[in-house]
C-alpha cells in the first residue's frame, strides 16, 4: 500500500523523535533512588563541610537522599577513581577540589582526569588564609618576608601533606617573594594542634577551616590568597597587594563519570546552581568565607583546565615529589 506523501512525512517525523523521549523522560524523573556525593579528605574538613551543605539542599529540592560518602586516602584520587570507574548514570558523582587539580602533576594515576569525567558546576570558591603563631614576630608579610630572608629556614611552613594544597600555596608564596622557609608536612588533621602549639609558625589554611581560630585570636590572619578581600575578614588584605599576580584557593564543584547523559548533567547543574544562590545556603557559605561559583558545565571544565595546568607548573619549578 503506497502511503499518501504528507502522512509518511508526519509518520517519518514522529519516529525520529523516538529515540528521545526515552532520554527525556529519564532526565525528568532522575533520581529514582539515593544518590551517592563522594568526598575525598574524610569527615569534618572543608570538603566535607561543602558537600554536606549541597547534598542537603539537592536532597530537598529533588526529593531523594544525597548521600555523603568519605573516601579518604592518597589526596582524594581513591575517591575520584571510584567515580571515574562507577557507572555513568547520575547515580555516583564526585566532590571535586583543587587537589583533583594538583593530583594531575604529583602522581602517576590510573585515570585522566580532566579526560575521564563529566564537569556538572562549580559551587564555592574559598580564600586560603597565610595565618601565624601568635607569638611570631612578625604582623605583616613584608615583615615576614624580611625575616625569612634574615632567617633563612628559620621558620617553619606547616602543611596538610606535601602536594596538598596547604603545601602548593606556600610554595608558590616561597617562589614568588623569594624566600626560604621549612616545609613541615602534617597528617590532615594534626597540622592544626601543631599550628597552635608553635611546633610550626606558618601555616596557608582554608578560611572554611582556619577562620574559627582567627576569629578567637588562636591564630594570626596576616592575608588571604584570593585576588579580592574576603567579607569574612574584610580588614585582612590580599597576598596580591604584596606580591601581585598571587592566587590561591581551594574550589569545589560535583562531577561525574564521563559518559554520564547530558540530559541528566544539565538537571543537576540546574539544581545545584539554584541551591547556592538560594539565600540560605549563600548566607551559610558567606559566614564561612566562601563565595558562589555559579555557572555551565563548560565554565567548570574550563576552571578544571585552567588549575590543572597552573599548579602542574608549580609542581615543576618547585620540583615537588610525593613522599
Amino acid at each position: 500500500m503506497k502511503l499518501p506523501r504528507r502522512r509518511f512525512l508526519r509518520l517519518a517525523g514522529a519516529a525520529a523523535t523516538l529515540p528521545a523521549v526515552p532520554l527525556l523522560a529519564g532526565a525528568q524523573s532522575y533520581p529514582t533512588r539515593p544518590v551517592r556525593l563522594i568526598e575525598g579528605f574524610g569527615a569534618g574538613g572543608a570538603p566535607d563541610i561543602v558537600a554536606r551543605l549541597i547534598g542537603q539542599s539537592l536532597s530537598e529540592r529533588l526529593g531523594q537522599s544525597f548521600v555523603i560518602e568519605n573516601r579518604s586516602g592518597a589526596s582524594s584520587s581513591i575517591a575520584t577513581e571510584a567515580v571515574v570507574r562507577a557507572e555513568p548514570d547520575g547515580y555516583t558523582l564526585l566532590l571535586a577540589t583543587t587537589a583533583n587539580a594538583i593530583n594531575t602533576a604529583m602522581f602517576k594515576l590510573n585515570f585522566d582526569f580532566v579526560r575521564d569525567i563529566a564537569p556538572v558546576a562549580s559551587i564555592t570558591r574559598v580564600p586560603l588564609v597565610m595565618e601565624v603563631h601568635p607569638s611570631v614576630p612578625f604582623n605583616t608579610v613584608p615583615e615576614l618576608i624580611g625575616h625569612a630572608m634574615a632567617h633563612p629556614d628559620k621558620i617553619n611552613l606547616a602543611s596538610a601533606g606535601t602536594g596538598s594544597l596547604t603545601h602548593m600555596a606556600g610554595e608558590m608564596f616561597k617562589m614568588m617573594a623569594g624566600v626560604d622557609l621549612f616545609h613541615v608536612p602534617y597528617r590532615g588533621a594534626q597540622v592544626f594542634p601543631a599550628l597552635l602549639a608553635g611546633e610550626a609558625q606558618v601555616y596557608f589554611g582554608p578560611l572554611l577551616s582556619s577562620i574559627g581560630y582567627v576569629r578567637a585570636g588562636q591564630l594570626r590572619a596576616l592575608a588571604v590568597t584570593t585576588m579580592t578581600r574576603s567579607n569574612a575578614l574584610p580588614n585582612v588584605p590580599t597576598l596580591a597587594e604584596t606580591l601581585p599576580g598571587y592566587e590561591a584557593s581551594a574550589w569545589f564543584g560535583i562531577v561525574a563519570p564521563k559518559k554520564t547523559p547530558a540530559e541528566i548533567i544539565e538537571r543537576l547543574n540546574k539544581e545545584v546552581n539554584a541551591s547556592i544562590t538560594d539565600a540560605k545556603f549563600d548566607a551559610r557559605l558567606a559566614s564561612l568565607g566562601a563565595t558562589l561559583l555559579a555557572g555551565s558545565p563548560d565554565d567548570f571544565g574550563k576552571l578544571i583546565s585552567d588549575e590543572t595546568k597552573k599548579w602542574g607548573k608549580v609542581v615543576l619549578a618547585a620540583n615537588i615529589k610525593r613522599d
